[in-house]
């Protein structure tokens, strides 16, 4: 209850869920590996727009994070798999109820965006040569 009262420890609550969301491709990965483990290369394939390099800094960094779990298999050629952890499917649910509802807002923040954009334009100065 105390935390409830600390405006501190509520943004840094926040800050803690943002920061451990905050890559864009992180979201992506849990939703991929959401059905089954992937080796490497399959989650490449599945998001083809990230380069490897950014996509294995990403991965070591939710693995870190205990979002994700590597598995290194020893085989030659050397076989990695990643797979969502329990903590990280723990995240879909929040995640799928943060997409419905800025699916059900689209149209009121496109709204709210051209009000805004629209106050700005008329409180700029026009320019004048």
């Amino acid at each position: 209850m105390a935390e409830l009262k600390n405006p501190r420890l509520r943004a840094l609550q926040s800050r803690d869920a943002i920061e451990l969301l905050s890559d864009k491709w992180r979201i992506p990965i849990l939703h991929v590996l959401s059905p089954a483990p992937l080796r490497s290369g399959e989650l490449q394939k599945a998001m083809s727009e990230v380069s490897p390099k950014v996509l294995t800094q990403t991965l070591r960094r939710m693995e870190r994070d205990g979002l994700i779990s590597r598995m290194v298999y020893p085989v030659v050629p050397p076989k990695v798999e990643y797979r969502i952890t329990s903590m990280g499917r723990s995240l879909l649910g929040p995640l799928r109820e943060l997409c419905l509802w800025a699916k059900a807002h689209g149209k009121e923040r496109d709204q709210a965006r051209r009000d805004f954009d629209r106050r700005q334009e008329d409180r700029s100065p026009a320019l004048s040569h």
